[in-house]
């Protein structure tokens, strides 16, 4: 049995984590009737019609690599034709909608995302260590309007609080295009395979903290990139309900609870600390997932929060 010092040490380190961006600590999803509203609206607004994501790669990735996180943002949009392809990315992203009735139920506004620019920065022009203000100055590369820019930075980068208490981020920038003010949302995330894969690519690497458990098989087989996919996929999420700071979430608004990361460590039915749910298992590959996307790849996804039911809601 833990000792009553060790159990208060590890719950510390759950509360910690458990509210950071696209966070991998292993907690128990969120069903205490008194939460009923967990997530709450503070009357901002949201991103609305077509949306192009941009992809601003930093540093050096394969193509192979560009094309799994091209391939995941393809598939919001884009369900797999035949039915045995279920569940889907697109159905994953779908439960977003239900943020967009919640703010405006009499006249919703609607969001569509589509596979934009991809800008490559192979020469690492700002250097190997990048600060947020480099962040942000990277996510500007993309279209400033109508536009989401993720800036994905490769396993020999070290930003400012990855691994630490992150493994990416989302906010927004203020910007003047023909002479108007705009205002775009950006995303940055890192590839953990070297810095952290216990933090940020749990369950595909044995975690840091918690019960130790057999890392699952990648679904692209590429456990920093699968990673990525993961963090990407809540941040989002984040964006989409709370692109400008004053969407849906709980908590401190430089460290919220937001439509992914209420859910940390939840990824199908049946999740507890230390093991992510019921997956589904590819029967070739021995690869874990829980999504189909386009051009048959597959993707673990995390839970989103459902504000109709105030639980996690899973593909599986």
């Amino acid at each position: 049995m833990a000792s009553p010092s060790f159990v208060v040490k590890f719950s510390a380190l759950i509360s910690l984590f458990s509210v950071c961006f696209a966070s991998r600590i292993l907690t128990t999803q969120i069903e205490d009737p008194q939460n009923q509203q967990l997530l709450r609206y503070h009357n901002g607004a949201f991103l609305q019609g077509k949306i192009a994501v941009n992809l601003i790669w930093y540093g050096k990735f394969k193509p192979s690599q560009r094309a799994i996180v091209a391939d995941f943002i393809t598939s919001l949009s884009a369900s797999p034709p035949a039915s045995r392809s279920q569940p889907s990315v697109a159905a994953w992203w779908k439960n977003i909608e239900k943020y967009y009735h919640l703010a405006n139920a009499k006249k919703p506004s609607s969001l569509s995302l589509y596979l934009g620019k991809q800008i490559l920065d192979e020469s690492y022009s700002l250097g190997k260590s990048l600060s947020e203000k480099q962040i942000v100055q990277l996510a500007s590369k993309g279209d400033q309007r109508n536009a989401v820019n993720v800036v994905l930075t490769a396993s020999d980068v070290a930003v400012d609080g990855f691994c630490v208490n992150r493994c990416g981020t989302h906010g927004s920038k203020n910007a003047l295009v023909k002479g108007k003010n705009y205002k775009f949302a950006y995303i940055w995330v890192g590839n953990s395979e070297t810095h952290c894969p216990g933090y940020c690519a749990w369950p595909f690497h044995q975690p840091i903290y918690g019960p130790q458990s057999p890392p699952l098989v990648a679904p692209n087989n590429d456990v920093g990139l699968d990673g990525m996919v993961m963090s990407l996929g809540g941040l989002l999420a984040g964006t989409a309900t709370n692109p400008f700071g004053n969407g849906f979430y709980q908590g401190p608004s430089e460290a919220p609870l937001e439509a992914a990361t209420a859910c940390p460590g939840v990824y199908a039915k049946g999740a507890y600390p230390g093991y992510a749910g019921d997956l589904l298992v590819d029967p070739t590959s021995g690869a874990s997932y829980n999504a189909h996307g386009a051009h048959g790849r597959k993707y673990l996804l995390p839970a989103i929060y459902d504000p109709s039911t105030s639980k996690c809601s899973t593909l599986v």
